[in-house]
C-alpha cells in the first residue's frame, strides 16, 4: 500500500476540503464539508482539522499544508500576504507554522495588490495558479477563476503581476433572493437554459454600462412575452457574467487564450459565456489544480 506523505487542506470561507496524498500527489482519501472558516472560527479550527485526520487515519507525525481563508487574519492563523507583482516560488517560501500543536502544521500566504486605485487579495488562488501554471513557466498567461468571488489574474513569467475580483456569485445570490427580481426566478428548477444565458452573456458585455437594466429585463419579459423561471435565472447569470467578461477582457489577450480554472457547473456556464463571445479558453479543473498546488508546495517545503 501506497505510504501518506502529506495532508492538503483547502479551508475556504465556507468551504472544507482534505485531501490525504502520497509523494506523487495520488489522493488516498478525501473528506469535504462545510466547515469553512466562519464555521470553524466557533467551532475552533485544531477540532475541526483533528476530527477530518481521524477519519482518514492520517498518521501522527504526518505534516499538513493548508491554504486559503485559514490563513486570513480572522482564521486560524494569519499567513500575510506575498505582494505583487508576487513570483509564485515566493507563495512556498511564506508558509506560517500553527504555533502549539504537535503536528507540523503550516498555512500558505495570500497574495495581496496594495495599489490605491485596485487593492485587492487573494487566499487560496495562488495555489491553485502555483497548480496550474507551475513555476519557471515562460510566457503571459490571462486567468480567470470563477467563484464567489471571482479572480482574473495576469501571470508573466510565473509572476502574479495584476489581479482583479469580482463578487459575480455573490451578486447572483443577492439578487436572485433579494430583489424584485427573486419573483422572476421563483419555481425555477434544474433545468437550463442556454440560449437565454448565452444571449444574455453578449449583450451584457456589448453594454456593460446597462447591467442594471438589463438585470431587470429578466422581470420585465417575463411579464410581458411570458417566459420561464429558467430562463430569467438564465439572464440574470448571463448578465452578471457578461459584465465581469466585459471587465476581464477589457485588455490584450494572449494567443492562447484564457486559462480557466474552475470546477463543476461554474466550469460549464464560463465555457459557455466565452462561447458565446468566440473567445478560445484552455480549461483546468480547479480541484486538480489546488491539490497540485499543495503538493509542490509541500515538496518545497518538506524536503529543504
Amino acid at each position: 500500500m501506497t505510504e501518506p506523505a502529506n495532508v492538503a487542506v483547502d479551508w475556504g470561507t465556507s468551504s472544507f476540503r482534505l485531501w490525504l496524498v502520497d509523494r506523487a500527489g495520488n489522493v488516498l482519501a478525501e473528506r469535504r464539508s462545510g466547515e469553512g472558516m466562519l464555521a470553524a472560527a466557533k467551532a475552533g479550527f485544531a477540532g475541526v482539522l483533528r476530527s477530518h485526520l481521524a477519519a482518514v487515519e492520517a498518521p501522527a507525525d504526518l505534516p499538513v499544508l493548508v491554504c486559503g481563508m485559514a490563513g486570513a487574519k480572522t482564521g486560524w492563523v494569519e499567513a500575510g500576504y506575498v505582494d505583487t507583482p508576487a513570483p509564485l516560488s515566493a507563495v512556498l517560501k511564506q508558509a506560517a507554522r500553527v504555533p502549539g500543536e504537535v503536528r507540523d502544521i503550516r498555512i500558505l500566504p495570500g497574495i495581496a495588490q496594495r495599489d490605491m486605485k485596485a487593492p485587492d487579495v487573494m487566499r487560496g488562488e495562488e495555489t491553485q495558479l502555483l497548480g496550474a501554471l507551475g513555476l519557471g513557466a515562460a510566457g503571459e498567461a490571462l486567468v480567470c477563476m470563477p467563484g464567489t468571488h471571482s479572480k482574473w489574474v495576469r501571470v508573466k513569467d510565473s509572476i502574479v503581476e495584476h489581479f482583479a475580483t469580482f463578487m459575480t456569485g455573490e451578486l447572483f445570490s443577492v439578487v436572485s433572493r433579494e430583489t424584485i427580481l427573486a419573483l422572476a426566478v421563483a419555481g425555477a428548477d434544474e433545468a437550463e437554459d442556454i440560449a437565454s444565458f448565452k444571449a444574455a452573456v453578449k449583450a451584457a458585455f456589448d453594454a456593460p454600462a446597462f447591467a442594471a437594466n438589463l438585470l431587470f429585463t429578466a422581470r420585465s419579459r417575463q411579464l410581458l412575452f411570458g417566459g420561464t423561471p429558467a430562463a430569467a435565472r438564465a439572464t440574470l447569470s448571463g448578465t452578471l457574467i457578461g459584465t465581469e467578461l466585459a471587465a476581464g477582457l477589457s485588455g490584450s489577450v494572449p494567443k492562447a487564450g484564457i486559462t480557466l480554472i474552475a470546477s463543476g457547473r461554474l466550469a460549464a456556464l464560463y465555457r459557455q459565456a466565452f462561447d458565446a463571445l468566440s473567445v478560445n479558453v484552455n480549461p483546468i479543473d480547479a480541484d486538480e489544480a489546488v491539490r497540485r498546488g499543495l503538493s509542490m508546495a509541500a515538496a518545497a517545503i518538506w524536503t529543504e
